[in-house]
């Protein structure tokens, strides 16, 4: 079934009338089939047209008969030899040996050879057809239904508004520039600018609808334009947000912007994990504006260290058990030995039932001893801090001969250290033994043994420390606050969630803090869509914006599809979770990400491992040449653009982003 795009606007030009411009023609197929098309173009009509660079958009109109409205989009791929190319080798050789000049004024060719000399062959590849409809709408559809003999066909060259329809079509129905569209660049089709500086400059939409909950990738060398690109888009998504929110209630349903791109009329959130720092503070390449800058009112910085203007990442430890126990085990994800792998997958749900005593007992027996290896690798407890658990005469007796120290009185952390570690010390005492001969099972749980454990350094009960337990845990201290405010993944999802920008500025962590809090963030923003998708609650849209990816996602031979970057690659959608990020190397990106990816930008590539990759890719492999090609410093901004609506890979020049309206 071929992909079709209509456009509906009565300010539309007919390019099926307006690409038959004289000027425009460029030549004839000499061979047509599904894919391809070999055309016939002389020198003078390449030079009459500004030359036809590789990926030019082309038109190939069937005009054997009258009434029939269609054509053949193309584009441009490289020469094609024709059958008198021999002939011709021949004839040049001939007049080189001779040395007899055949170019320019002075060109010792005859009318005939001169004629004969300028013709070469042009390979196109087919990109689809337009035709028009019963209604007479112009519609696109992806592949050909029909073709009929090359000869019945003629070749031009669009530009100005007709190129503008090509390059701008959307979905069903939709015209480029609308209410929803905001222009992010100018058709571009090489580095090469001597004609390209002359022409009309050509304007290159993009819908917010196709970035909006969906997967967009940019990849390119340093300094190609990426994060430029990234800031257009998250600036076109401000807009389309504060339409929505300046529209909606509007007495007139077309004019709000949501309704015109499906959208739900809630403003979108949009979450940047900010690997340098060039989002959230001011720098010279965006003259001096940051997205910061821009949009004051609606952003919120944090950041792992304290700085003016920020909201600092931190978690009270103590008082809020789940994030600093997910930190904690995140932080050792990497760490080997069978002891940490018991430690990580300790379950700290409380108990369902209440009045279960012996399961409410072993909960907070656990929390204690939690809170004790936080002591100890130095995370500080507030001033006056106790714990209290369950304990019983004969083990306080065990502990301390008078049984004084009893932990359901309330302990200090100090004291519940030393309790829990003589009681390790002596598990071998024969009142551990009759526990379990009575109740069918040990006083500690496996759990609980994990903790000791790590508590006290030792794997085996009265043993020597062999091990390096909470030690583990001095390097996340710093991510350890005293403060009892409300946890920052929770303020950040209240702020996505009434639409705001949040910037977290990773700038100054170092890659395992990085890595830390963007997976939590991730995981708790997915959590809480997850839950509202369950329930039937709606979702607003929030927007991950990743830079660096590299060092935060999977790598390509990632199979692990419960990793967080890989759920939002691959149910973000119906949680109305978009992911754009951005990186060096296409290589570098798990596949299970690239195979859900609907929007690319490609750069810059200079390595042919790079484009082997890009060709599995939607129309790519018509561009992996000249790709390798450009001038990073001159040809920055200089893309191929794929987007969810479009069905054909489009050559843009993006423009710069900057505060200047």
């Amino acid at each position: 079934m071929s992909t079709k795009s209509v456009i509906k606007n009565l300010a539309s030009v007919d390019i099926l009338t307006a690409a038959k411009e004289e000027g425009a023609l460029i030549g004839r197929p000499f061979y047509l089939d599904y894919e391809k098309a070999c055309v016939l173009v002389p020198d003078a009509w390449k030079m009459k047209v500004g030359g036809i660079p590789q990926g030019t958009f082309l038109m190939a109109f069937y005009e054997n008969e009258d009434g029939v409205s269609e054509a053949l989009l193309l584009r441009a791929l490289g020469p094609k030899g024709l059958p008198t190319d021999n002939d011709v080798t021949s004839s040049m050789i001939e007049y080189y040996k001779d040395n007899l000049q055949t170019a320019g004024k002075g060109n010792k060719l005859d009318d005939f050879t001169r004629y004969h000399f300028s013709f070469s062959g042009l390979e196109c590849r087919i990109l689809g057809t337009f035709y028009k409809d019963k209604d007479g709408s112009i519609i696109f559809g992806a592949d050909l239904e029909n073709f009929y003999s090359a000869h019945n066909y003629t070749v031009y060259k669009p530009s100005g508004k007709v190129l503008e329809q090509i390059v701008n079509y959307k979905d069903l129905n939709e015209v480029a520039g609308g209410v929803s569209d905001v222009k992010i660049g100018t058709v571009r089709y090489s580095s090469s600018l001597r004609f390209q500086d002359s022409a009309e400059k050509v304007p290159v939409y993009i819908s917010p609808k196709d970035f909006i909950g969906k997967r967009t990738a940019l990849f390119g060398m340093t300094r190609t334009g990426k994060s430029n690109t990234v800031k257009k888009i998250i600036e076109a998504t401000v807009e389309i947000s504060q339409k929505a929110k300046k529209e909606t209630g509007a007495k007139d349903a077309s004019l709000d912007p949501f309704t015109k791109t499906g959208l739900t009329k809630d403003q979108v959130g949009q979450i940047i994990f900010d690997i340098n720092g060039e989002y959230a503070n001011p720098n010279l390449q965006d003259e001096g504006t940051a997205i910061f800058d821009m949009f004051k009112d609606d952003v919120i910085r944090y950041s792992v260290m304290p700085k003016e203007g920020f909201k600092v990442m931190k978690v009270n430890f103590y008082n809020d058990l789940y994030s600093g126990f997910a930190l904690a085990t995140s932080s050792l994800n990497e760490e080997t030995g069978d002891y940490v792998a018991s430690f990580r997958a300790i379950d700290f749900a409380e108990p369902t039932d209440k009045s279960d005593a012996s399961a409410t007992t072993r909960f907070e027996r656990k929390k204690a001893a939690y809170f004790c290896c936080l002591h100890k690798a130095g995370f500080k407890a507030p001033t006056g801090f106790k714990i209290k658990f369950s304990g019983n005469k004969d083990l306080n007796k065990m502990v301390k001969e008078d049984g004084t120290l009893d932990p359901s009185a309330g302990v200090t952390l100090e004291e519940a250290s030393n309790w829990f570690t003589t009681i390790w010390d002596k598990y071998n005492d024969p009142y551990f033994t009759k526990y379990k001969n009575e109740k069918g099972h040990e006083w500690a749980d496996e759990d609980l043994k994990a903790l000791l454990v790590f508590l006290t350094r030792k794997k085996t009960p009265g043993g020597a420390a062999n091990v390096s337990g909470y030690i583990k845990l001095r390097d996340i201290t710093n991510l350890h606050t005293e403060t009892v405010d409300k946890p920052f993944d929770t303020d950040i999802i209240e702020t996505l969630r009434a639409g705001k920008i949040v910037i977290v500025d990773l700038s100054q962590g170092d890659p395992k803090v990085q890595e830390l809090f963007s997976d939590r963030i991730c995981v708790k923003i997915f959590e809480d869509a997850m839950r509202n998708f369950t329930a039937l609650k709606a979702n607003n849209f929030i927007q991950f914006y990743f830079e660096e990816a590299h060092n935060l996602f999977p790598k390509a031979d990632s199979k692990d599809l419960k990793q967080i970057y890989n759920r939002l690659a691959k149910e973000g959608a119906k949680l109305n979770l978009g992911l754009i990020y951005a990186t060096q190397e296409v290589s570098s990106i798990s596949s299970n990400i690239l195979k859900n990816t609907q929007n690319w930008f490609i750069a810059h590539l200079n390595n042919e491992d790079e484009l082997k990759e890009l060709r599995k890719y939607y129309d790519f492999t018509d561009f992996t040449t000249g790709l390798t090609r450009f001038s990073p410093a001159k040809d920055k901004g200089f893309v191929r653009m794929k987007t969810y609506s479009n069905p054909f890979v489009v050559p843009v020049q993006i423009d710069r982003f900057s505060a200047k309206k």
